[in-house]
């Protein structure tokens, strides 16, 4: 399958200097998270609040726990308190998910987020990894009113998932974007957006550093309030992307 279309490049990030970095290159779109190495989390305030000065899109991951995508009521209240601080700050969109225990979309939960979130972007995001029937969480999706549905296609990687991004592709039929993300490279993009159809890619663009590269000193590492490396977003990779995808 060939792909005539231009291809947007999201990148998700956790840190100001990221954010920066992203605004350099030129990104089509910045997904704004804290913690990465959990899958994203919602970022803190003062994030959002520089977010907002920059001139590319920026789509905050509302998402108060790691773990499953389980949510209580207190949960749901808190995300919506995090998408009003979205909109008041005037960022582009909001990253949202939730599952039920049947291993289906929470429906009437998203309702009531994407109701607040109103007005603004909607990304759902992995959780369509985890669930039974894919196909009918992009049914479910349109009809809540989703921009665009992130996956790996049910698998840890892209590569792994690449048959069902192609299906889920193919059964959105224009009907909401299929973005595919995890593991997303400039050695592999291309042959994914051909193989899939896709007309929108997602990835970290990170490679890992230790602390030593990252001015972090040992003893932050020994009295527990540092990790030994960290994955951190890579210049380079952004521009071996975006020169895969300008192929």
């Amino acid at each position: 399958m060939q792909l005539a279309q231009r291809v947007s490049l999201e990148v998700c990030i956790d840190n100001l200097a990221a954010l920066q970095l992203c605004e350099q290159q030129t990104v089509d779109r910045v997904e704004l998270c804290s913690a990465l190495e959990l899958g994203g989390l919602s970022p803190n305030f003062g994030l959002m609040q520089a977010a907002s000065k920059v001139k590319i899109p920026v789509y905050v991951m509302i998402r108060p726990h790691s773990g499953d995508f389980l949510y209580n009521d207190a949960d749901i209240q808190l995300m919506c308190c995090e998408i009003a601080q979205v909109a008041k700050l005037r960022l582009a969109g909001v990253v949202l998910g939730a599952s039920n225990a049947a291993g289906g979309l929470a429906v009437e939960q998203l309702s009531q987020l994407c109701s607040a979130a109103s007005g603004l972007g909607k990304t759902l995001h992995r959780v369509i990894d985890m669930l039974d029937d894919p196909f009918l969480a992009i049914d479910q999706a349109v009809e809540l009113g989703f921009d665009r549905i992130l996956t790996s296609g049910g698998q840890l990687n892209v590569e792994l998932g690449v048959q069902q991004i192609k299906a889920m592709q193919e059964y959105s039929a224009g009907r909401i974007e299929i973005m595919a993300g995890s593991g997303v490279n400039g050695s592999n993009a291309m042959q994914l957006i051909n193989t899939t159809g896709v007309s929108a890619i997602h990835s970290s663009c990170s490679s890992q550093f230790t602390t030593n590269e990252l001015a972090v000193t040992s003893r932050a590492v020994e009295m527990g309030f540092a990790s030994a490396c960290k994955q951190q977003t890579d210049a380079l990779k952004i521009a071996s992307l975006k020169a895969a995808l300008q192929q």
